[in-house]
């Protein structure tokens, strides 16, 4: 479903025009895309907040109005500070509802190998998101990722990761999402053992 956003247009342009703004509690921002030219806006943090607290997050569909017009529409870009992690800037992206759109979707981990608790090991997750290619309506709000068949020192690659359908991605097929790996203690363990037997090993401190 998608949600109901309006903005301001015809906000003053500047570092302290945009500090007035969201000491007012409004955050400046620009809209673009479909061969429009960029246009400078003001939202109301707490109306851009609940339109991005649904499940779809960053990928939510927002109805745009911009001065008695309405547009669909995505935030395609989110600045923050790097300290109060408040929001300073939004850009949102107008958008066709049946052209596919590359949007960023968290990786959701499920499943449980039982090979790989026999072999003390744990699923080490390496990508949170992926890109990929959906119309707006299809967009998933995360994609699973089934690690049960996974066992140490094996992963699983985003082409073994199943897509909803009408979903593609490009990213290289060979990219690891997931692996199985040893746990801290269980390399402690096996370091001391082979101490214990003679053997003559190099300690790796960054799997520790």
């Amino acid at each position: 479903m998608d949600v109901t956003l309006t903005v301001e247009t015809g906000r003053p342009i500047g570092s302290r025009d945009a500090g007035r703004l969201r000491a007012a509690g409004k955050v400046p921002g620009v809209v673009y895309g479909l061969g429009s030219d960029p246009t400078p806006v003001a939202v109301e943090w707490s109306e851009l907040r609940r339109a991005l607290s649904t499940d779809a997050g960053l990928n939510a569909l927002i109805e745009l109005k911009v001065d008695g017009s309405s547009n669909l529409s995505v935030v395609k870009d989110l600045q923050r500070d790097p300290v109060k992690r408040t929001v300073r800037h939004v850009d949102f992206l107008l958008i066709d509802r049946e052209a596919p759109l590359a949007v960023d979707v968290p990786l959701n981990v499920v499943g449980e190998s039982p090979k790989l608790e026999a072999m003390k090991g744990i699923v080490d997750q390496l990508l949170y998101t992926l890109t990929v290619k959906a119309k707006p309506g299809n967009i998933p709000t995360q994609i699973d990722v089934d690690v049960s068949s996974i066992e140490l020192g094996t992963s699983v690659k985003v082409s073994e990761v199943t897509l909803p359908e009408g979903i593609t991605t490009e990213v290289d097929g060979d990219t690891p999402v997931a692996q199985g790996s040893p746990t801290r203690s269980t390399i402690i363990l096996q370091q001391q053992a082979a101490k214990d037997a003679g053997a003559d090993i190099e300690i790796d401190e960054d799997l520790i």
